[in-house]
């Protein structure tokens, strides 16, 4: 709906007293500008001020409100010892979003060039963006990859059902790049199956030695879209992946089910 009542608004405000016989292919590029940078964006944002929660729901936020990808994973233990276990566990630390590392980003997805570190758009909770991110190119490009984002909980704050975690993920697949469609953006299309790459990382944890629990049916499963307009599904399960350093020679129990 806000796609629509933006692209009927760029048409009437400069398209409409635009006349050259029909060919207005010299106008596509500032106006594809104007409603994905600038209309859209504040279009929504004055949107989810008013009807998204601004409480933890389970979900990510984009920069302009929307709902984002589905909290899939939990954490306990210190940031440090978290991102040594995914880069021990083969995972790449994704480079902060600048303009020189977007611009990267975009070369070496059109040309199909590695760039393992490239950086990832930033997805809100708590009301800040991601603390952590990794990464795990696929096919030499960074437009398809196995990725995770991580933001720290404030301090106090519990799970419902008052589990007490330090930082709480979302992992997703990047299988290509098109546009958001929501805000027309370029931006990554995730795959729907979420659940496929929470249970990667898991594993991935678990064979660095951490021990994992599973808190079943912590939400609802469901399936809706992202705030890129991406079809998402998953069940509802959060393992949570204890990280803190076990003594030598011992290594974290771990448990199927609920704790």
């Amino acid at each position: 709906m806000t796609s629509a009542l933006a692209g009927w608004g760029v048409y009437h405000l400069v398209l409409e007293d635009v006349d050259d016989d029909g060919r207005l292919v010299w106008v596509f590029l500032p106006v594809w500008v104007l409603s994905a940078y600038v209309l859209l964006p504040r279009l929504n944002r004055l949107l989810t001020g008013i009807y998204v929660p601004d409480y933890f729901i389970g979900r990510a936020r984009t920069a302009d409100g929307l709902l984002g990808d589905p909290v899939n994973l939990a954490v306990v233990g210190p940031a440090a010892r978290l991102s040594s276990a995914m880069l021990g566990a083969g995972w790449t630390a994704a480079e902060p979003l600048t303009p020189v590392t977007g611009w990267r980003i975009v070369r070496a997805s059109v040309l199909r060039r590695s760039y393992p570190a490239a950086p990832v758009s930033p997805l809100f909770a708590f009301g800040r963006k991601q603390s952590l991110a990794f990464e795990r190119e696929v096919a030499g490009s960074p437009a398809r990859r196995h990725h995770v984002r991580f933001w720290t909980c404030p301090a106090g704050w519990r799970l419902p059902g008052e589990q007490a975690v330090d930082l709480v993920g979302a992992a997703t697949f990047d299988r290509r790049v098109g546009l958001s469609l929501f805000t027309w953006q370029v931006t990554h299309k995730i795959a729907a199956d979420t659940d496929g790459e929470r249970d990667l990382v898991v594993s991935d944890l678990r064979s660095a030695g951490a021990g994992v629990h599973v808190l079943r049916h912590f939400a609802t499963g469901y399936h809706t879209r992202n705030g890129g307009g991406d079809a998402i599904v998953t069940d509802g399960d959060l393992p949570v992946v204890d990280v803190r350093p076990c003594a030598p020679g011992e290594r974290a129990g771990d448990v199927d089910g609920d704790r």
